[in-house]
Formats: C-alpha cells, sequence, structure tokens
C-alpha cells in the first residue's frame, strides 16, 4: 500500500511509519520541514533510515504547509490511505488565548485541507483516518465509564475534538470512509505523560496528580500503532472509536503500579494548584480526565498487546 501519513514525524506519527515500513508498505511522511522532496529520517527525528525500513517499504519525506492549500494536495492522488496525526502539543505551553487558536488551527484546518484535497482526488483513497481524542467527551466525566455513544463535553477540549472530526467531512461526503480513533493518553518512553513523570519517580519524587481519584484512559504506544493500522485495513471500521485500553485507571493506581514498576516510592503528591499554575485551564486534563472504554474495538475482535497498565508499564520502564 501507499500511505501517507500527516504528522508522522510526531510521537507516535514515528511509531506508525517505522511500522508500516516495516510490513512492506510505501509511506509518504507530509513535514513542515524543507527536504527538497528526499528529507534525512535522522533529521526528522525518525532514526536512520535501515533502522526505519527494516521491511520492504520505502519512506519518502515531502513539504506540505498544513495551513493553507498548496501543491502538496496533489500527494493524495493514487494514495491507498491517509493518516492526519497532525496537530499542535495540547501541554507543550500554558493555554492562552493564542495558544488556544494554535491547536485548534493546527488540527482543524489540516484536517478540512486533507479532506478537501481527498474529495477532489480523480484516485481516492480507500480510508481516511483522521485523528481525534479522548477529549471528545469532555474532562468533568467522573467515574462514569464513557463509550462512542456518549455525547460530546462543553469545554474547549471537547468542542476542539468535534470541530477536528468535523471537519474531515468532505472526505466522507466524496465517499470515502473516515475514521476517527479518539486517543487517549499514549503511554510510551520518549515522549507523553509518562516520559515526563518517570525522571520525577526515578528521582524518588513521584507521585499522583491532584487528588488522584481522576480516571486516566491510556493506551500503550505499541497498541496504538496497532489500532491504527486495524483502521487502515478492516472496512469495518468506521466512524468514531476510542483508541484505549480495556482497563482504565485512576491517577492513584497509576502512580502505585508505576512506582512499583520502577522499585521507587509514589507518595509524593502533585498539588492540584502547582497544576493550575503551570497549565492554566489545561490543567482540567489532567486534573480530571474519563473513565473511556474501547467498546467498538472490543466488539471488532481487536486483541490488545497490554491490555491492563502493569504489563504495559513492566514492557516500558523494566
Amino acid at each position: 500500500m501507499r500511505i501517507v501519513v500527516a504528522g508522522g514525524t510526531g510521537f507516535i506519527g514515528r511509531k506508525l511509519v517505522r511500522s508500516l515500513c516495516e510490513r512492506g508498505d510505501d509511506v509518504v511522511i507530509l513535514t513542515r520541514s524543507s527536504c527538497n522532496g528526499h528529507g534525512s529520517l535522522h533529521h526528522e527525528g525518525l532514526g536512520a533510515r535501515p533502522a526505519c525500513c527494516r521491511g520492504s517499504g520505502k519512506v519518502e519525506l515531502l513539504p506540505w504547509t498544513p495551513d493553507r492549500p498548496g501543491d502538496w494536495q496533489k500527494l493524495v492522488d493514487d494514495a491507498d490511505a491517509i493518516v492526519n496525526l497532525a496537530g499542535a502539543g495540547i501541554f507543550d505551553e500554558r493555554w492562552t488565548r493564542e495558544r488556544k487558536e494554535v491547536l485548534r488551527e493546527s488540527r482543524v484546518r489540516s484536517t478540512k485541507l486533507l479532506a478537501e484535497a481527498i474529495a477532489r482526488a480523480t484516485k481516492k483513497p480507500s480510508v481516511f483516518v483522521s485523528g481525534s481524542a479522548t477529549g471528545y467527551y469532555g474532562t468533568h466525566c467522573g467515574a462514569r465509564t464513557i463509550t462512542e455513544d456518549d455525547s460530546t463535553g462543553t469545554d474547549f477540549l471537547a468542542r476542539l475534538a468535534m470541530e477536528w472530526e468535523a471537519a474531515a467531512e468532505p472526505a466522507r461526503e466524496a465517499g470515502v470512509r473516515v475514521c476517527h480513533p479518539r486517543i487517549g493518553i499514549v503511554l510510551g518512553t520518549d515522549g507523553g505523560m509518562l516520559a515526563k513523570l518517570l525522571p520525577l519517580f526515578r528521582s524518588y519524587m513521584g507521585g499522583p496528580v491532584g487528588n488522584g481519584v481522576q480516571y486516566i484512559a491510556w493506551i500503550h504506544a505499541a497498541d496504538v500503532v496497532r489500532v491504527l493500522e486495524h483502521a487502515i485495513d478492516h472496512e469495518s471500521m468506521s466512524g468514531p472509536f476510542n483508541a484505549v485500553a480495556p482497563e482504565p485507571s485512576t491517577m492513584n493506581d497509576f502512580a502505585h503500579k508505576l512506582g512499583k514498576a520502577l522499585g521507587r516510592p509514589s507518595s509524593v503528591r502533585v498539588p492540584a494548584l502547582a497544576v493550575k499554575l503551570a497549565l492554566g485551564e489545561g490543567s482540567s486534563a489532567v486534573l480530571t480526565g474519563q473513565r473511556a472504554v474501547p467498546r467498538r474495538l472490543v466488539a471488532e475482535g481487536f486483541a490488545f498487546l497490554f491490555p491492563d497498565l502493569t504489563s504495559a508499564l513492566a514492557d516500558l520502564v523494566l
């Protein structure tokens, strides 16, 4: 298959590109970097080319402008699948009015431009996997179990996810299968929440964030890649589905199990006030969360490599 991946140099995208390449797919990565058509994989954080391309697939980096139309939109012609994981980091900076607009534009605008390009393509892809997040349900869900049937929330992240998914509508109207993986907290040692917590725990300074009773809808990085590939490969997958592990965890439980996996205490609680000072409005996503479960994936018969937190953390940190 020929698969175009936007956001292919990010935390999740790098892993997806490697996996697609290793299974024999040809991958075109859309990148903001100027690479004259053939960029360096090492420069983009993908490692040396042989490490990325252990299989028979080829990787090509091509420049794009996700905030405006351009010749890059012609790249969707003859692609078998398009995956869009582009978007500025939710917790990279404090949420100001300007930062929230960056978060919105980097997701909604890029998705709309890709969807419009798909709709205009002479030979359309069979599937458009357009990223989303469990933030769709809002950040004040309490302990109730959240499935794909639950309605959207009312806070900023919920509105953002709703607009993000709606931006893919031109592709759907053109008859292309569209998938929206609502991705939870992805666990990996080279990015995301776990990478930020590990130094604290290893320095005997780790513990729960906030009151600890909030739920974390998490997924191992290896499983999120397999979920994305499942969406590409299976015609039965369309619309939204929760890309999370089947056993959500409270923050207290997460901290306890991470400390146990590392052989470290987990009693140094991070006060809610410190999180609010660091993230502003964005702190609500850390201090509340959702108890989301992957009902659709389970019904599909998807087999998680790491369905429980203990096995996931053991694989990542031991």
